[in-house]
């Protein structure tokens, strides 16, 4: 199938805006908590009425402050309850917010505050500060920087008290649907970040879309717990999809520590990124088999992709897997979904393919991960499996009002209401992203089954060319590498060369068992035993495993492994976790050249 289109049920107010919703739902339910707000370690609710009257008070200070309709403010922190706040209370201002990650390097906070033409700033703590003013010369027009952490936003929400209710609902009424809501700058895995405009029909449309698929996740009875970069579009759009439905929602930006929040929390949804839920599955098999339950678990989770397999069959699991599965059910994933707060039945996943085993191993675990796909260009969402309409291995059907095309080369074309407008200020990029009748070239190779529902095969720009003329897509190899519980990273590597290849890094928390049961020295380091027989056979059972999935002259036939991880800190890896190729390929040039030479 080359095209296929689920029909609109969306349809958005010219005149509305994303920051209706908050007044919106305290008018019509002013008691309804819509947050749990972590204050010094403990969880406080947040009803309606409280975050409108916090949204208003700030907008005020940012219009007492001189904030004008369009004017673009730079955002810089990690999630939590700030970034949501001040996120609406400058559309309530009627003006532009834009995300800068907070890990992001002084260059990189000069260009984008640079390139939108901020007038102000928002930061979180002193560090971020710092970022900033290493680069302020170059920064002329910012005229205000707001500092989270030091007070800043309270005492602009104190300063706002001269001006009045009609002045800020006729400021917000200033926006319209086809306003400019806010420039989000891409995560630069292929060069300088470039400015993506979305508009509030945009975010508007693709959250009405999304959620309402999810019926069962949007209910106001239901709440998540946020983890991702806000900075970050997929978790921008699930923010205003919570905001808009009235589930409530908490912040955490503690990645390493996520177990006791989910404890206390108890989400009845999550979201994440594939990487994440990776690390889930190897920490739970390495946990299992350094206590000596390995065999246990690996049973469960053969079980688990059974069981979840047979769901699709038309007799359904068997009576044997049925006990079986009520067994490990006890044994295993009831420990798995209770470290998730025991609530869980559901994820959402985004940003890049899980992969069909790791879909399985979950939905057989009781927690299903519906797979979706966008980029920040289509506003996030553009397909999505849904509760009543999944299929594994795949990224599922358009949302509605969304036509997916495959064109003749294989590339991903999306067209509907979530399509962005085009790049700020870079007209010849627009131009080249965008066909005159709306079609965004994504980028992507994919397919369609004949059910409609699209499975990405890799990306254009990534494709590699073998010196035979093979066409290979890394992806689903290193997908299938990084499922191994020892292997934290990976990337194929082999244009204009004789076969494929991969470079590999180490995963940091399962590698100390794997030494106690190789009988490894315990400071011996990944440097130290880059080169050892036992580590290397160890990786070549994962690239094994992983060429099953393609043909012989696609397969990986060397490896080295690396002595250091790809890191957001080394440059390597985005704040999404997706891997900067072409930063890989020219700092361990030299690693690539020696899986070349004879």
């Amino acid at each position: 199938m080359r095209e296929y289109t689920v029909p609109t049920q969306v349809e958005v107010d010219p005149n509305a805006n994303v920051a209706d919703a908050v007044y919106e739902n305290a008018d019509l339910e002013p008691d309804r908590v819509v947050f749990s707000r972590k204050i010094d370690g403990k969880w406080t609710d947040v009803t309606a009425r409280e975050f409108r009257d916090e949204v208003a008070a700030l907008a005020k200070g940012f219009m007492a402050a001189g904030i004008e309709p369009g004017d673009r403010v730079g955002l810089m922190s990690r999630t939590r309850y700030e970034w949501t706040l001040a996120d609406y209370a400058i559309w309530s201002a009627g003006a532009v917010p834009v995300p800068i990650y907070e890990t992001s390097s002084p260059e990189q906070v000069a260009w984008i505050l640079g390139d939108s033409g901020a007038k102000a700033l928002i930061t979180e703590t002193s560090d971020h500060r710092k970022a900033y003013d290493e680069v302020a010369s170059e920064l002329p027009d910012i005229k205000n920087v707001w500092s989270i952490d030091a007070g800043s936003l309270a005492d602009l929400s104190h300063s706002g008290t001269q001006v009045t209710d009609d002045d800020l609902t006729e400021r917000r009424r200033t926006l319209k649907a086809d306003s400019l809501a806010t420039i989000i700058y891409t995560s630069g895995t292929t060069g300088r970040p470039k400015g993506c405009e979305l508009t509030h029909e945009n975010f508007i449309f693709d959250s009405a879309a999304t959620t309402e698929g999810l019926g069962e996740l949007f209910d106001s009875s239901n709440s998540t717990l946020l983890f991702l970069p806000l900075a970050h579009v997929f978790a921008r759009l699930i923010q205003v999809g919570c905001i808009r439905t009235r589930v409530r929602f908490g912040h955490t930006n503690d990645i390493k520590n996520l177990l006791p929040d989910f404890a206390i929390f108890q989400p009845t949804f999550i979201l994440s990124v594939p990487r994440i839920f990776e690390k889930v599955y190897t920490t739970a098999k390495n946990k299992a088999h350094s206590s000596g339950k390995g065999a246990i678990f690996d049973r469960a989770e053969s079980i688990a992709v059974k069981y979840s397999e047979a769901m699709e069959d038309k007799g359904g699991p068997s009576l044997l897997l049925k006990v079986q599965h009520r067994l490990y059910d006890r044994l295993v994933y009831g420990k798995l979904r209770a470290a998730l707060g025991g609530q869980v039945e559901y994820a959402v996943s985004g940003g890049a393919p899980l992969g069909a085993r790791l879909g399985h191993f979950f939905r057989g675990v009781g927690i299903t991960v519906l797979e979706g796909y966008g980029l920040t260009e289509t506003s996030a969402g553009a397909t999505l499996n849904l509760p009543d309409s999944i299929r594994i291995g795949t990224v599922g059907k358009p949302i509605p009002g969304v036509t997916v095309r495959i064109a003749d080369d294989g590339e991903i074309l999306l067209k509907g209401s979530n399509v962005f407008r085009g790049y700020w200020h870079n007209a010849d990029a627009t131009k080249e992203a965008l066909e005159n009748d709306g079609w965004f070239h994504t980028g992507d190779i994919g397919e369609l089954d004949e059910d409609g529902f699209l499975k990405i095969t890799g990306r254009k720009k990534e494709l590699i060319v073998t010196a035979g003329g093979k066409n290979v897509s890394p992806a689903v190899l290193e997908d299938r590498l990084r499922a191994h519980p020892l292997i934290s990273q990976c990337m194929v590597v082999g244009d204009n060369q004789p076969f494929i290849a991969a470079l590999v890094t180490i995963d940091e928390e399962a590698f100390p068992a794997w030494k106690r049961d190789h009988a490894k020295p315990d400071d011996a380091t990944v440097e130290d035993l880059r080169e050892d027989e036992d580590l290397n056979k160890t990786v070549q059972e994962a690239v094994d495993e992983a060429n099953k999935a393609v043909s012989h002259a696609e397969s990986i036939r060397k490896f080295r492994i690396l002595a250091v991880d790809f890191t957001e800190d080394g440059g390597h890896i985005t704040p999404t976790l997706k891997l900067k190729r072409n930063v890989v390929a020219k700092d361990f040039a030299d690693e690539i050249d020696a899986l070349y030479t004879k």
